[in-house]
């Protein structure tokens, strides 16, 4: 492969100037379009307002591009007070919901995930934003939501006065057409309208979303994670109530409460960091700090020391695979190999109490199921594999999340705080 004499640019390196390139094109290029056609530029009065929540959308837009979601060394600092008293004592660790990072090194705090981009946890992780280059997190996310507000906001008033002139336009078509604007005006104006009401629809779907995670106190990953654990925990009603997991192990799911829903009202006040609603929607309106993104509440509907997400067999670690040489025997043809392995299905098969060509048997009292990973004619394929995706087709990468670090790890967390802590 011949390599380049230059460096291509990735396409997140363009969502900054795009976004900025979109903003000017609908805020600026349409009143200057105004000057050109009936029924007029926009008055000294609808001028400020318009320009005004333009302003908004630059400040927190920002905001939300500049603010580190999580700085480096942030865990270090909101569980070093606890790490210390806990690190002989794992199940004090576990209550906490604290889990390890592989990657940081360090413990993950409950709501943090690896970012594969930023390449550290970021606490609260919501999504990795393309369009700001950056993570929206518990440190950013009042600046994101009001950047979004502030679009919202704007091309709704834009929308009116594109349609408001569309509509003298047309209710002035049958004039002369020396008197009224030239077609390149009015082709920009009907580009002006198409762009604009693509934007808001697409804004507006993002701001109804955004509003509905504050108010349930949920991110993206989240609201995922929550379509997972249904996702297990219909499977495994269909199955007995056990699933096996990776290692081979059956585990037992069970439907698990999301415990970080505490009222509305205090979801709000404590993903807008203040409980005075006028900040919420000003532009310099501040944000959480990363101090408080340890200890979250809960709403108590689990028992203490319950950890979210629940635990998905899919991501418990692999048991190892021995080989016992032994054993392994030479066949002179492929046939011979092949029969015998025939045999040792069937007799596993048996053995499980299914039928020898691995249908089920109904035996009273046995409440046994197939592995995970082997699926009949007629049975439908299992919800559990690599790649499984929500209602929306994304999967946890979709969200920036570094799936690698997302697996459960088999050493306790005692003793890895242990490790970590001898080789400081």
């Amino acid at each position: 492969m011949a390599i380049l004499p230059f460096s291509v640019p990735t396409i997140e390196a363009f969502a900054i100037p795009g976004v900025s390139f979109l903003i000017c094109f609908l805020a600026y290029t349409s009143q200057v379009l105004f000057y050109y056609i009936e029924p007029g530029p926009l008055t000294q009065k609808e001028a400020l307002w318009f320009n005004g929540f333009v302003l908004g959308i630059w400040w927190c837009y920002r905001l939300a591009c500049t603010t580190d979601p999580g700085p480096k060394g942030w865990v270090d600092k909101v569980v070093v007070d606890h790490t210390e008293d806990t690190v002989d004592d794992e199940d004090a660790d576990l209550k906490r919901g604290m889990r390890w990072c592989k990657k940081c090194t360090a413990v993950k705090p409950p709501r943090a995930h690896h970012c594969r981009r930023c390449g550290r946890c970021i606490p609260k992780m919501d999504h990795h934003c393309p369009w700001t280059t950056n993570c929206v997190s518990h440190t950013n996310f009042p600046h994101f939501v009001r950047f979004v507000f502030y679009a919202v906001v704007s091309m709704s008033i834009l929308q009116y006065h594109l349609y408001f002139h569309a509509l003298y336009l047309w209710d002035n078509r049958n004039i002369p057409a020396y008197l009224g604007p030239s077609a390149w005006w009015m082709a920009y104006l009907f580009v002006l309208i198409s762009v604009n009401s693509i934007t808001l629809f697409a804004l507006t779907i993002l701001l109804v979303t955004a509003a509905h995670s504050l108010a349930i106190n949920t991110t993206m990953i989240e609201h995922w994670e929550i379509q997972r654990h249904e996702a297990l925990v219909d499977r495994s009603r269909k199955l007995g109530g056990l699933v096996y997991s990776n290692n081979g192990k059956r585990v037992r799911v069970q439907h698990q409460e999301y415990p970080y829903d505490i009222g509305i009202w205090t979801n709000l006040v404590q993903a807008m960091g203040t409980r005075n609603v006028l900040l919420w929607l000003m532009p310099f309106g501040g944000a959480p700090i990363v101090d408080t993104a340890l200890d979250w509440g809960v709403n108590g509907f689990e028992d203490p020391g319950t950890m979210w997400p629940p635990i998905d067999p899919e991501k418990l670690p692999r048991a190892a695979i021995r080989i016992d040489a032994s054993g392994v025997r030479d066949y002179d043809t492929p046939e011979e190999e092949m029969e015998a392995f025939r045999r040792r299905q069937q007799e596993d098969f048996m053995r499980r109490g299914w039928g020898e060509d691995g249908s089920h048997e109904e035996n009273e009292g046995n409440n046994q199921q197939r592995p995970y990973g082997f699926y009949g004619g007629d049975e439908e394929e299992s919800d559990m594999t690599d790649s499984w995706t929500n209602a929306d087709g994304d999967r946890l990468a979709d969200f920036g999340v570094d799936e690698e670090v997302e697996d459960e790890d088999d050493i306790p967390l005692g003793e890895l705080l242990r490790r970590r802590k001898k080789n400081l």
